[in-house]
């Protein structure tokens, strides 16, 4: 079988190292990948990985099935967009329509990362909401915080279904999961959920190199003097995972797709890079440390936020209140286990996030400098 490949989010943090580590991890034989870009200067640099640039209108149904029909693409990692499932159902049923005309098996990989893009009605303003995948099994989105949930759960489909939050853009998250699957069940498209936590380490693409979540508690710290705890309790953990390890799980799913083995999909195939949980307290503690001693906060410890610290934090974060701790904290107890299932092996566990946060407020400090040297020029 004839394996043509499209990753979309190239330019970003996840995207941009899967496409680096895709030339040494060893495939089996693909015929072509293809990377989605945005300007000529992203066509440019894909070219590096050995992918070649297509450029379109991902919102236009019509060119997303041309380009899927006249490239013969039969795999997507979609790993833009996702809040709405607009564009990924486009895709979907382009990926069905292949599938008619050719009787092999077609994969869509949603992976519910990137930034959101939110208007609050409220403020008559547009936000950037920087959250992870993992933000869809959590208190934020409703999620069952009572007991541990497992990516592997042939019920998990089911509590998703059943999750009802009280944040509007969180439950339409929730939601583009739902949707997703469904969609893919019905036209016979093998679907997968991969749903990134917090990541770290240096991205190794063209474009953003640093991981979102830390930035955010980096900025909000920055913005305050201090750092501040925005959970309703202290014990609460979020999974964790190393860049590379989680690049490995998206790897490690391709691998076995273009070995043409069956694995978890659809209403099963809920993947989750994680090799633990840590503490969002001791990843709190381990950045003021880092911060205090590069004489940018007022002291090293953690403070309990109230609401107008909430209030500070969102103006340094660029959105509502109520969603300071959307992106900086909360409550989430799924574990992986799908992962391992087909060979996934973490390297990293999950305390090493603490041992190497100080490199990592490094790496959000230069980027955000970076940044304003080139917006001032």
């Amino acid at each position: 079988m004839e394996y043509n490949i499209l990753i979309t989010g190239g330019s970003g943090y996840l995207g941009g190292t899967l496409l680096n580590q895709l030339e040494s991890a060893d495939l089996p034989k693909y015929h072509k990948l293809f990377s989605f870009v945005r300007s000529d200067a992203q066509a440019e640099a894909v070219k590096q990985y050995s992918a070649e640039p297509l450029q379109f209108d991902m919102r236009d149904e019509t060119s997303v099935r041309d380009i899927i029909l006249q490239n013969r693409i039969n795999v997507v990692f979609f790993l833009v967009d996702a809040i709405s499932s607009n564009s990924q159902e486009s895709f979907i049923k382009a990926l069905a329509e292949l599938r008619k005309t050719t009787g092999q098996d077609v994969h869509f990989l949603h992976a519910s990362s990137p930034p959101w893009v939110f208007y609050f009605p409220a403020a008559d303003s547009y936000c950037e909401i920087q959250t992870s995948g993992a933000k869809a099994f959590s208190n934020h989105a409703g999620a069952p915080i009572d007991h541990l949930l497992f990516d592997d759960d042939p019920n998990l489909y089911e509590i998703q279904k059943s999750q009802r939050s009280s944040l509007p853009i969180m439950q339409q998250g929730v939601e583009t999961n739902n949707r997703i699957i469904e969609l893919s069940e019905s036209l016979g498209v093998k679907s997968y959920i991969f749903s990134p936590c917090v990541v770290y380490g240096k991205g190794e693409g063209f474009g953003n190199k640093v991981s979102i979540q830390t930035a955010a508690i980096v900025r909000a710290a920055r913005a305050t003097r201090r750092v501040y705890n925005p959970n309703e309790r202290d014990d609460w953990a979020w999974p964790v995972c190393h860049l590379l390890d989680n690049t490995m799980l998206y790897v490690e799913i391709l691998r076995k797709i273009l070995s043409s083995e069956d694995i978890p999909h659809g209403r099963n195939g809920y993947y989750l890079p994680s090799s633990g949980r840590v503490r969002w307290k001791d990843v709190y503690e381990s950045i003021a440390t880092a911060l205090f001693k590069r004489g940018l906060l007022e002291d090293s410890a953690v403070h309990p936020a109230n609401d107008d610290i909430l209030g500070a934090m969102a103006g340094a974060l660029d959105s509502p209140k109520e969603m300071v701790a959307v992106q900086i904290g909360g409550e989430c107890l799924l574990e992986a286990r799908n992962g391992l299932k087909i060979g996934w092996k973490p390297v990293f566990p999950p305390e090493h996030i603490l041992d190497v946060l100080d490199q990592e407020v490094d790496l959000v400090l230069s980027d955000g400098a970076q940044k304003s040297h080139g917006e001032a020029r």
